[in-house]
């Protein structure tokens, strides 16, 4: 589904992602490439897009140009289909978890070669002076002599608990960690797609203050040419501090961009000091799942295809494997195998050296190994018990935890769900309303300069005031526009991390910006 995701993106930003933004081929697409399936798969949708629960445009909405940065920026042009293929391998999140993965592997071969033996190889030199006592009568005599070994040995203490199950858990582990990197992936996918719309929301709240601060300042400046009898200097003062008033949420405006832009660098280690300008306007619409569909739909594909389950499954599994390891060991006896040709039991065969006092008279060849079948039971067997006991805790603590994720995802879906719900709800409503505030600043801009008789005086049709208030309503109008449609794409990008990222089975992406939900629909599904 990423995949097609990309592919819908790329072409309404006007071309291909990774050549626009000069990404090397080397990264990665962004479709899952494993998981786990559990259960078929679910086709929620039909190919047939249905009709756009969020419009792609509102009529009257103002059109704006995109916010310029500073003269001393440093810009940093980039698409939503380039942000989400860097997210795929690039944040260090990601890194740590196939460096976790890299680290399970290492310990997956070394529980696969604990059949094999230690095999030692080197040089004995063992020197005796003075007496030793004779074992035939008890009796002291001088024996000085040194001996010297060259040679190997092997030596091994074979678990065969150890040698059965250690494997057999480190696999599971290993699936635990693979998925474990999907998720890594999927929760960077989020991040990116977070932090992009921020930036967007904060460059489209610029922009729309850029413009309703040029309109306060032409507000102001005919305000001025009114005649003393039709507006009082006190007008213009408030028309001044509405002006004030805009100009300082134009700079925590453009303070949201750098901030938002440094938040998506960072999650994509890209320059910090760049200021990210996205390519695409700031009212973009991206549509992953019909926000009609219903809840109980989705939660089946979220417990399906979420790798948190997935990974919490596998360690339910390292879990029970120890535990029959525990039940087993005292059972099986402990193979050892060593050489006994030197103290220390390091080299078992070799040649041999040896003499009386500093001379080695005779050299030959020597081999002294020693097999050995050992049953041993820990603390005459409580040890044994107490082990169990102990793996059995480990494992019902690692099935709560199975339950309490698949508790928090079924309520992440659940909010995530809540909150695309209401981001569509919220959308139409921001739209006519800043087209009703565009509309209605500009007749009270026009009305300022119109006036009728009443009696012996002339009245403006539109006291200034009154279009002072029609300023502010327009500024949180955009504000309101901007933050409803960037709420709407992250609330989608949240649903589909809860839903488990579902494969190209699930239903096509509808893509909304300039193009009509069922038109974008067709572009995705191709």
């Amino acid at each position: 589904m990423r995949r097609s995701i990309l592919a819908a993106v790329a072409a309404l930003a006007g071309g291909d992602a990774p050549a626009q933004c000069g990404i090397v081929d080397r990264v990665r697409d962004v479709a899952v490439r494993s998981g786990p399936a559990v259960a078929p798969r679910v086709d929620l949708f039909p190919r047939v897009a249905p009709p756009d629960p969020v419009p792609a445009a509102a009529p009257g909405v103002p059109q704006l140009a995109p916010a310029a940065r500073l003269p001393g920026d440093e810009p940093l042009p980039i698409n939503l289909p380039a942000a989400l293929r860097l997210a795929d391998a690039r944040p260090l999140v990601v890194q740590a978890a196939e460096a976790s993965l890299a680290a399970e592997a290492g310990r997956l071969q070394q529980a696969r070669a604990l059949w094999l033996p230690t095999v030692a190889a080197g040089v004995s030199y063992t020197r005796h002076d003075g007496d030793q006592q004779i074992v035939r009568d008890g009796k002291l005599t001088n024996n000085s002599r040194n001996e010297l070994l060259v040679g190997a040995g092997p030596r091994l203490s074979l678990v065969p608990a150890d040698a059965v199950y250690a494997p057999l858990v480190a696999r599971r582990l290993v699936a635990a960690r693979t998925v474990a990197v999907q998720a890594a992936k999927n929760d960077a996918l989020a991040d990116t797609a977070e932090a992009y719309f921020r930036v967007q929301e904060a460059r489209g709240r610029l922009a729309g203050l850029r413009d309703a601060t040029d309109k306060g300042t032409a507000l102001v400046a005919r305000i001025d040419k009114l005649g003393r009898g039709l507006a009082a200097p006190i007008e213009a003062d408030r028309a001044r501090a509405q002006l004030a008033e805009l100009d300082v949420q134009l700079a925590a405006a453009r303070r949201d961009w750098r901030q938002a832009s440094a938040t998506l660098t960072r999650v994509l280690r890209l320059n910090p000091l760049a200021v990210v300008e996205p390519v695409e306007p700031p009212d973009f619409r991206v549509t992953l799942i019909d926000p009609r569909t219903p809840v109980g739909e989705l939660l089946p594909v979220a417990l399906t295809h979420r790798p948190e389950l997935a990974n919490r499954q596998a360690l339910v599994q390292a879990a029970l494997a120890r535990v029959r390891q525990e039940q087993v060991r005292p059972l099986v006896p402990t193979v050892v195998v060593q050489g006994s040709a030197v103290p220390g039991n390091t080299l078992a065969a070799g040649v041999y050296s040896t003499g009386v006092n500093d001379r080695l008279a005779t050299v030959g060849g020597r081999s002294d190994l020693n097999f050995q079948l050992v049953w041993q039971l820990e603390n005459l067997g409580f040890g044994n018990r107490g082990r169990v006991a102990e793996r059995r805790g480990e494992q019902q603590a690692a099935l709560v935890e199975l339950l309490r994720t698949q508790d928090g995802i079924a309520a992440e879906v659940a909010q995530a769900h809540a909150d695309v719900e209401a981001a569509a709800a919220q959308v139409p409503w921001a739209a006519a309303g800043l087209a009703t505030a565009s509309a209605t600043f500009a007749a009270n801009l026009r009305g300022i300069a119109e006036t009728v008789r009443a009696g012996e005086r002339l009245q403006l049709v539109v006291r200034p005031q009154e279009a002072v208030v029609a300023l502010d309503a327009l500024s949180r109008a955009y504000a309101n526009y901007y933050a409803a449609v960037n709420g709407y794409n992250r609330a989608q990008f949240r649903l589909y991390r809860a839903c488990g990222y579902a494969p190209s089975g699930a239903n096509p992406p509808t893509v909304v910006g300039g193009l009509s939900g069922p038109a974008a629909a067709d572009i995705a599904s191709k």
